[in-house]
C-alpha cells in the first residue's frame, strides 16, 4: 500500500494580451487577471509560492508558481 505524503505541482503560466482591445487596455487586462488568479489561490487556501513574475516586452506577464495540489499536504517544497 502506498500514501501520499506530500506534493505540489510547478506551473509556468502565461497571461496573454488579448488582440481584439488596444495595446495599454489589453495590458491593464493582463494585470488584473494576474490579480484576479492569485486573490482565486488566497480565497480558496491553496498553498503556493511564486517562483518568479516576469512581464515580457510585449506587456504580457509570466509567472512560475509552485503550488498545492488538490487538498495533498505540501511538506517542505514551498520552504
Amino acid at each position: 500500500m502506498k500514501r501520499i505524503k506530500a506534493a505540489c505541482i510547478e506551473k509556468t503560466l502565461h497571461f496573454m494580451l488579448k488582440e481584439d482591445l488596444g495595446h495599454a487596455a489589453a495590458v491593464a487586462a493582463v494585470k488584473a487577471e494576474v490579480e484576479h488568479y492569485k486573490a482565486q489561490l488566497e480565497r480558496t487556501r491553496t498553498k503556493y509560492k511564486i517562483l518568479d513574475e516576469a512581464v515580457q516586452d510585449d506587456g504580457s506577464i509570466m509567472i512560475k508558481i509552485k503550488m498545492q495540489y488538490n487538498n495533498t499536504p505540501v511538506g517542505d517544497y514551498l520552504d
